[in-house]
């Protein structure tokens, strides 16, 4: 027997009135992969002028049968946003909140606080607190069965953030501090040395097994036991992969150097194809996938080890990888498809989808707390703010929300110290310091008087090659107040430096503009 812990007064109530109605509530995957970025896969998310998907030379180097099943039954989006490291994203996917308002703005290190030497001194390195409110809370008092299996990566050690199981999550195998594993090898204990063993998969040391394949099987297994319950489940499927140690998946090595790092990778790819096909395949079997939403997305851009930090490389054609201030650091592949669709069913009538569409429209991880809370018919409460919207619009080919993005940065690591702000074609950042100081060392006693700016226009500049930021003073400018407003508007943390906090300083338009 399940014994769930109700946590306000009204939750027995509303469990009790809606378990005659669980078939018409879908049981919802979030399918998780760690650093998999736009372009680390066989599907195609980018499209040529006329909304036509366009292969491009990566696209032809994955091998993805999974991904491209996923896409020819759902809708996926050409501009998705995560934030540019994991915890944030993370952290966002389970409020609904921008990390500029919920301040866990940097991946959160287990052991020590790592906000950088000018990061702000109260960020939210403890991650998700007690109080908050999280997506699995409301559906575990609403009578999901609410599964966690995977990554975690939410606060750090020995704080509550740590573990999914205490903010809202009834199942957790596999999820702790840490955001990288040991090993992915079971022939290794998925460890080395002892260090960063993946915790509750035991059963498994000794075997010759990937990691990714032993979590696949659990989380298979507690998705069979909510079935045979007869409850609806949220199952959070948070990969570890692709997230280094870059460790090749013996079991894809045809037609890939595995002795090189993207050969590794691109079999990590494969694996995490294979477990998203194999999810699939066991929804169909214990006749539950015409009832199941599957909605498949990275956490930040890719850390494909091909070419540098800011180069267009391992996002080609865009630029940058996770950790930057560019669209390659940011932009993540989305997916959202019934499992098994059905014309007709009442069910996926709440969420009507068009077998493989390409949308325009952007979205990006705050929105699915809204979405996930509508379908499954929860009250998010009063006084909880969202920054996300209902995707469903979007995902029908609505222009109902204007593209706008907040990234938010007030630490040190690829790109450091930054802000960029999305609205519409344009794309604006903000350097805090005078140079980049992930790159050369960041200056603590200087006058902050020369901030550096960026300015895009991505409609005709995608590769963000050509910065407007000096011949275009009248949108600098605008696009300049619209940043700073946006970090106002969300009550954001700046860096600290020489005892000053740093706001943005926008540049004043030039007379006569």
């Amino acid at each position: 027997m399940t014994h769930r812990i109700f946590r306000n007064p009204s939750a027995l109530i509303l469990c009790i009135a809606t378990v005659a109605h669980a078939a018409e509530r879908p049981n919802i995957v979030v399918f998780l992969v760690d650093d998999m970025g736009l372009m680390d896969t066989s599907v195609p998310f980018l499209a040529d002028q006329t909304g036509t998907p366009e292969r491009h030379p990566l696209n032809e180097f994955y091998r993805t049968p999974g991904m491209e099943r996923l896409a020819a039954t759902g809708t996926r989006f050409e501009t998705f946003y995560a934030m540019s490291v994991c915890s944030p994203t993370r952290v966002s996917l389970l409020t609904g909140q921008n990390a500029a308002r919920h301040h866990t703005t940097q991946w959160i290190k287990s052991e020590s606080n790592n906000r950088g030497a000018a990061g702000p001194p109260d960020w939210g390195w403890l991650g998700i607190e007690a109080g908050d409110v999280t997506l699995p809370a409301l559906l575990d008092d609403a009578g999901y069965r609410t599964l966690f299996v995977g990554k975690a990566h939410f606060g750090p050690d020995d704080v509550f953030g740590e573990l999914p199981q205490n903010f809202g999550f009834d199942v957790n195998i596999a999820g702790c501090s840490y955001g990288s594993p040991g090993s992915y090898l079971g022939m290794e204990n998925f460890a080395k040395n002892r260090r960063r063993a993946v915790p509750g998969l035991a059963k498994y040391h000794g075997e010759d097994i990937f990691l990714t394949e032993a979590l696949t099987r659990e989380m298979n297994a507690e998705i069979s036991a909510a079935v045979a319950a007869g409850e609806p489940f949220f199952a959070y499927m948070g990969h570890y992969a692709v997230h280094g140690p870059f460790t090749a998946d013996e079991r894809f090595a045809e037609g890939y150097a595995t002795r090189r790092g993207e050969g590794k990778f691109a079999t990590m790819i494969a694996g995490i194809d294979k477990s998203l096909g194999d999810m699939l395949d066991h929804l169909d079997d214990l006749g539950v996938a015409e009832d199941t939403l599957v909605f498949f997305l990275g956490d930040n851009g890719t850390d494909a080890p091909l070419g540098g930090f800011h180069e267009i490389a391992c996002s080609a054609p865009l630029r940058g990888k996770k950790g930057t201030h560019y669209e390659g650091g940011t932009r993540v592949p989305f997916i959202a498809s019934w499992a098994k669709p059905r014309a007709g069913d009442e069910t996926q009538a709440a969420l009507p989808l068009e077998a493989g569409a390409l949308r325009r429209q952007a979205g990006n991880v705050t929105d699915l707390f809204p979405t996930i809370a509508r379908l499954a018919g929860v009250d998010i409460p009063a006084g909880h703010v969202v920054d996300g919207a209902d995707l469903s619009g979007r995902l029908a080919g609505v222009d109902d929300v204007p593209t706008r993005f907040l990234m938010h940065f007030p630490h040190r690591h690829r790109t450091s110290y930054f802000t960029s702000y999305r609205e519409e074609d344009w794309k604006v950042v903000y350097h805090y310091f005078p140079a980049d100081g992930g790159d050369v060392g960041v200056a603590l006693d200087f006058e902050p008087a020369f901030p550096r700016y960026e300015l895009y226009d991505l409609a005709t500049d995608p590769t963000e090659s050509r910065n407007l930021a000096d011949s275009d003073p009248a949108r600098l400018h605008a696009m300049m107040t619209k940043l700073a407003a946006a970090l106002e508007g969300h009550g954001a943390q700046y860096p600290v430096a020489a005892g000053r906090e740093l706001r943005p300083i926008v540049p004043a338009t030039p007379a006569g503009l």
